[in-house]
């Protein structure tokens, strides 16, 4: 899984507190779920996914007490 730093993901981030990830083809929502929430100890409210040709993106909304910016800033993305 790998998170994008777009344009309009980092916009995301700033409005909306969503990360934007690509993720693997086979991967169900569940298993992002799990594998996000472990990965950087936050919490998610909901999730979104979208199939563009070979690639699957998922759209990770947070919970309200955790900041997309914040993840975003221990990668190195902001």
């Amino acid at each position: 899984m790998k998170l994008l730093a777009t344009e309009k993901a980092v916009m995301m981030i700033e409005s909306q507190n969503v990360l934007t990830f690509r993720t693997n083809m086979n991967k169900t929502k569940k298993e992002i779920r799990e594998e996000i929430e472990s990965l950087f100890d936050i919490k998610i409210e909901k999730i979104r996914t979208l199939i563009r040709g070979n690639k699957k993106y998922a759209y990770v909304k947070l919970k309200k007490e955790f900041l997309a910016i914040d993840v975003a800033t221990k990668l190195g993305l902001m």
